[in-house]
Order: structure tokens, then C-alpha cells, then sequence
């Protein structure tokens, strides 16, 4: 194990062109003494259908924050999968992670009644196969604020296999709960401006990697075009605070752990109404500036993914949803690519802070 693979994520070089997230030349190869880390919640789909999106939402972000928790801020590239999260965890780090995200399932399993899979895989086992790799890109949101992209189809093969068999899963009966500080869940859902807030999900197909690249990017710039304000889901009129917050009890139920429940419970309530007072009245206190938060929040939202996956959330028009649903089936009819799209009048916000 050297320095190097320690902060291999940490000191990669980024890009800014999202248009740019399947090109080669952007991505690095994983350490080989690196982990795949995959974690979702079986059975989501009739959880969200029961209407406890909150809950799902909640504990799919509690695991990236376990583990970023456990390891320095930057050192751990992560996507965010809504009911789960994929990560690269350092060999140095594993041990450490493994707990606390067990201590997550403990959590989903006893507070939340949700059943949270957690596998993890080496890299090495997945870069053995010529055909599969895990490649790892760092896009950057804003100066100092980065989202990892994934490549190469070693995280597709890693989650098929955690899928397939109990091998690499994790299970104990271990009933520590997580250190989650920093996961917050206080936004209310964020309204669409123009109608429709989009989920896009695009799968390129091609044996050849650069016409998956072209694929992805045209793609990419096909649903700017159409969408010629970028869709940014969260913007200025449909950011807003409800006191008390609606996920409130999510948020004490998942970040309670061995605190007194009363006492921990008045701290994020009183926590929530000083944060509301000012954010509504743009009041400067240490560090925190209302309106700046805003900006920043608005800035880092990580509403375009990649991880094999290319995954968009944008707020559009009606027509403008319609057409981009033409384009993707033009190019699926043609053996393109496949994709998925859902329709929604709001979008949910759950957010990791560190420092608020």
C-alpha cells in the first residue's frame, strides 16, 4: 500500500464540461487494494409507493455520509443512486466503513423497517476481467466542490455479483448505530417552475467504448438544447424552509444514535428554527450567510450523474419533456442506446452538510 493509492481520489485532476463525463481521457483506473462499495434498499419501489420516499431518500444518503464520516473530505468518490450509493473505499479505511454502514442497515432495519443490501467487492477481482474495469473521473460542481463519475462497467459487474449471490454481502447482527452527523433532510420538495421536473436514465450501447462516449455526449448536449436554461432543479422561488420541517423525524431518527432522544430531538428542532430565521431574513451569523448558503446549495447540487448510468434530473416544460422522450427514442429505435424517463411535479433534496 502506497501513498499514492491512499489519495488517489484526493489528488486526481477534474473536469468541468459535464458533456465531457464518458470521455477516456478524464477517468483513471482504480487502486487494485481499493473496494467496491455498493449499497441499495430491496424493496424501495413499494416503499416510495407507499408514499415513504423521505425515508427511502434518507437512508440511501445515511450511507455516503457513514463512510464519509469514517475517512478524510475528499478521499472518497461516491454517486448517490436515491436508494443507495455506489463507493471507492481505501484499503486503509475499509474495516472502519464496513461498521458504520452496517451500522445503517441496523438503523434502516430497526428505526426506518427498510431492508438495506450492502456489498463490497475488490477492485482487483473486477479488474481481472478484461472486459470490465472501474474507472473513476472527478467532475467538478464549483471550485473546491467535486462529484465522482464512474466508467468502464466494473461497477455494473461488482453489482451484479452482490445481487447474484450472498458472497460479498455484509451481515452481522452487530447493533451499533452510525456516526451520521451532517445529514440533513430539511428542504421542502422542490416544486417544478415549468411544469415537470424529468428524471432521465441513459444506458449507451455500443461494443466500441468511443462511440459510447459520442453516444453519451450527444445525448448530453441534445437535452440542453431542448432544455436552453439547463433545468437546474433547484432554483430561487421553489428553494423554501417549512418550520418544523417535514423531515425532521427522519432526520432525528437516523442521526439520533446513542444520544438522549428528547434532548437530541429539541437540539434540531431549535437548530432548524435558527436556520430558518436566517435563510428568511438573508442574516449573517459566523460563517453562515442566508442567501450565500442558497447560492452555494444551488451551485453543488448534484442533479447530473454518471456511473455507467448517465442519470439527469432537470425542471422543464411539458413540451420540452416531450421532445427530449422523441429524441431518446429515436436513438433507441436506432440500438442507441436504452433509457427511462419519469415524470414528477416536484423533486425531493436531501443534503449532506459538514459545515453549515
Amino acid at each position: 500500500m502506497t501513498s499514492l493509492n491512499n489519495n488517489f481520489y484526493l489528488t486526481m485532476a477534474s473536469f468541468s464540461d459535464f458533456s465531457e463525463v464518458a470521455n477516456p481521457a478524464n477517468y483513471q483506473s482504480a487502486p487494485n487494494d481499493w473496494f467496491v462499495v455498493i449499497s441499495d434498499i430491496t424493496g424501495s419501489t413499494s416503499a416510495i409507493a407507499e408514499g415513504r420516499y423521505k425515508d427511502v431518500n434518507m437512508i440511501g444518503a445515511a450511507c455516503i455520509n457513514a463512510v464519509l464520516n469514517c475517512c478524510k473530505q475528499g478521499e472518497v468518490p461516491y454517486v448517490f443512486g436515491g436508494d443507495g450509493a455506489t463507493m471507492l473505499i481505501p484499503q486503509y479505511h475499509i474495516e472502519a466503513c464496513k461498521k458504520a454502514l452496517l451500522g445503517v442497515q441496523f438503523l434502516a432495519r430497526t428505526k426506518f423497517k427498510l431492508a438495506l443490501r450492502v456489498g463490497v467487492v475488490p477492485v482487483n477481482l473486477v479488474n481481472q476481467n478484461e472486459d470490465h474495469k472501474v474507472l473513476v473521473a472527478k467532475y467538478q460542481l464549483s471550485p473546491g466542490n467535486a462529484l465522482a463519475t464512474f466508467s468502464g462497467g466494473g461497477i455494473d459487474l461488482a453489482e451484479n455479483w452482490i445481487k447474484s449471490g450472498a458472497e460479498y454481502l455484509l451481515t452481522t447482527n452487530d447493533e451499533t448505530l452510525p456516526d451520521l452527523s451532517g445529514l440533513s433532510c430539511r428542504w421542502e420538495p422542490l416544486a417544478s417552475d415549468n411544469g415537470i421536473m424529468l428524471s432521465i436514465l441513459v444506458q449507451a450501447r455500443a461494443e466500441v467504448e468511443i462511440e459510447k462516449e459520442e453516444t453519451y455526449r450527444l445525448i448530453i448536449k441534445a437535452v440542453d438544447k431542448i432544455n436552453a436554461n439547463h433545468g437546474n432543479p433547484v432554483n430561487k422561488t421553489n428553494l423554501k424552509f417549512h418550520w418544523p420541517p417535514r423531515g425532521i423525524q427522519s432526520e432525528i431518527d437516523a442521526t439520533v444514535a446513542n444520544r438522549i432522544r428528547f434532548f437530541w430531538a429539541c437540539k434540531l428542532y431549535l437548530n432548524s428554527f435558527f436556520q430558518l430565521l436566517l435563510d428568511t431574513f438573508d442574516l449573517t451569523v459566523g460563517g453562515y450567510r442566508g442567501k450565500h448558503y442558497r447560492d452555494e446549495l444551488r451551485n453543488n447540487t448534484d442533479y447530473q450523474r454518471f456511473d455507467d448510468t448517465l442519470r439527469i434530473l432537470i425542471d422543464c416544460s411539458v413540451d420540452q419533456a416531450d421532445q427530449i422522450d422523441a429524441m431518446l427514442d429515436q436513438h433507441a429505435q436506432s440500438k442507441k442506446l436504452i433509457y427511462g424517463l419519469h415524470r414528477a411535479d416536484s423533486a425531493l433534496m436531501t443534503c449532506l452538510v459538514f459545515d453549515l
